[in-house]
């Protein structure tokens, strides 16, 4: 037994440094270096931070180096990091409305205060691949005469500025829901340190779907646009760009600016019918994500509003709005451990399996022992 254990220790450290191995490629080309990820890939760094729980472009893309793109391995190498940090408190709730917009659209009204903002998308290209991007270099940068160097120009980027929310347009008449805050309610609970546990509240399901994976909620709200959920959604509007983040420090007795991070939101209106003690209005269902995340950001609004169908009086007739079973199975990390613990050995357990299939088809076709009685 001793002997198998250490032929199976040498073997994981040959399996090791097979996997540097693969994941440096050619040595012949130029090594991909993690600034280049975090400048270049922006979107699946922005993916890592989001599940990861870490606002750190620079960690999320060592993460999706050292995972050789695979974005779920480089959560979890995040999420794991993110463990060991220590926590020196929680920061003041962001003001949304404040962001410095890059890109800010509504599908519900044409003209919206401070006017439709496309910023840079995906939306309006042909997908088509573009074989000009197999040609070293960046073409699209401004090439600096007095020193020969490549360089963004910032006078062509338009400068964001602060935008009002388009639902301010129907809250203005009374006919959408707005959540705003209680005094005295108490504080959210902090799904990072504390486990999962049913009933969840709202509050705790959307730091569980912002955390969860994309692929998941993008089925998920997939389905419910499909007919599995009683809604019928529009979206309200889709903003990205800088907010600032404050943390209040005891030391000094006020709040202080920390710094800035980009993030995603996403408003989704839904028609709903009212019941006795409510008028017919707009309900809404909210997403948001850090760095550019438009997708998850939708995702986790059309999952969010589904999950809303018991409060609102809804009838639960489908997956996407049960709250137990989407939060159960909406992360990545969990999800991808319990689906490969299938690799591990598992000797033992087949054995007994196969002993009894063996026994069992031995026996098949032939009579019991009351039918030869018989």
């Amino acid at each position: 037994m001793y002997v198998a254990v250490k032929g199976g220790e040498r073997a994981i450290e040959a399996s090791w440094r097979l996997l540097d191995q693969a994941r440096r490629g050619d040595t012949r080309l130029a090594e991909l270096s993690v600034a280049q990820i975090r400048e270049q890939l922006r979107l699946a760094v922005a993916r890592v931070m989001t599940e990861g729980s870490v606002y750190d472009e620079e960690l999320a893309a060592l993460a999706i180096k050292q995972a050789a793109g695979d974005l779920v391995e480089a959560i979890f190498l995040l999420r794991a990091y993110r463990t060991t940090l220590p926590r020196f408190g929680y920061t003041q709730p962001v003001d949304t409305e404040t962001m410095l917009v890059q890109r800010r659209i509504s599908a519900t009204f044409k003209d919206v205060p401070g006017g439709q903002q496309l910023g840079a998308t995906y939306d309006y290209t042909q997908r088509l691949l573009d074989f000009a991007l197999l040609a070293e270099g960046d073409t699209e940068a401004d090439t600096d005469t007095t020193t020969g160097t490549a360089s963004l120009n910032p006078t062509k980027q338009p400068q964001p500025e602060p935008m009002p929310r388009v639902v301010a347009l129907l809250d203005n008449e009374g006919l959408i829901e707005q959540e705003r805050p209680t005094p005295n309610a108490a504080e959210p609970a902090d799904l990072t340190r504390e486990p999962l546990a049913f009933p969840a509240n709202r509050a705790t399901r959307l730091q569980n779907l912002a955390r969860g994976d994309e692929g998941f909620l993008l089925a998920m709200g997939y389905a419910t646009q499909r007919g599995y959920a009683h809604s019928h959604p529009f979206a309200g509007e889709i903003r990205f760009g800088t907010i600032a983040v404050e943390m209040e420090l005891d030391e000094l007795g006020e709040t202080v600016e920390i710094g800035d991070i980009d993030i995603t939101e996403c408003q989704m209106i839904n028609q709903f019918a009212g019941s006795s003690a409510v008028a017919p209005t707009f309900t809404q269902g909210y997403g948001v994500a850090f760095g550019h995340s438009e997708r998850k950001a939708m995702a986790m609004a059309l999952v969010d509003r589904a999950l809303r169908a018991e409060e609102l009086g809804e009838t639960i007739a489908s997956p996407t709005q049960d709250i137990e079973f989407m939060l159960s199975h909406s992360d990545s990390v969990e999800a991808s451990g319990f689906v490969q613990h299938l690799k591990l050995p598992h000797y033992v357990d087949f054995q007994s399996e196969l002993e009894l299939v063996r026994r069992l088809r031995a026996r098949h076709g032939k009579p019991n022992d009351e039918e030869q009685a018989a």
